[in-house]
């Protein structure tokens, strides 16, 4: 969910994404993605974000959203409510660790055959 309270303070004060991002220690496009609610932003950051832009945290903090899953188990009568929060993983994250699990499933390949040489 987009921080609307969050870009139009930022605006208002004639910021620029960048300089928002190097208040916080982090690149442009991190930040960009937690103006864009694409990651969520800690209550830390919100109180670094308020007070570089010299505002209150409730004036410009807006909630994600969370969704509240009730799972009911009709076989064993088991009713449970838990809240699940999902995050974006970013491509390249993913592309990462798919090559990684590739390489891992080499390996083991190539260590059953060097074990069924030596038996």
């Amino acid at each position: 969910m987009e921080k609307h309270k969050l870009i139009a303070a930022r605006k208002e004060r004639n910021k620029t994404q960048k300089e928002m991002a190097e208040s916080l220690g982090m690149s442009q496009s991190q930040y960009q993605r937690r103006e864009s609610g694409e990651i969520h932003i800690f209550d830390d950051q919100w109180i670094r974000i308020a007070k570089f832009l010299g505002k209150d945290v409730e004036d410009i903090r807006e909630e994600d959203n969370i969704t509240t899953v009730y799972n009911y188990d009709n076989h064993s009568g088991n009713y449970s409510a838990s809240t699940n929060n999902f995050y974006n993983i970013p491509e390249f994250i993913m592309k990462n660790q798919q090559d990684y699990i590739e390489m891992l499933k080499q390996k083991i390949v190539d260590l059953e055959e060097k074990l069924t040489r030596k038996i």
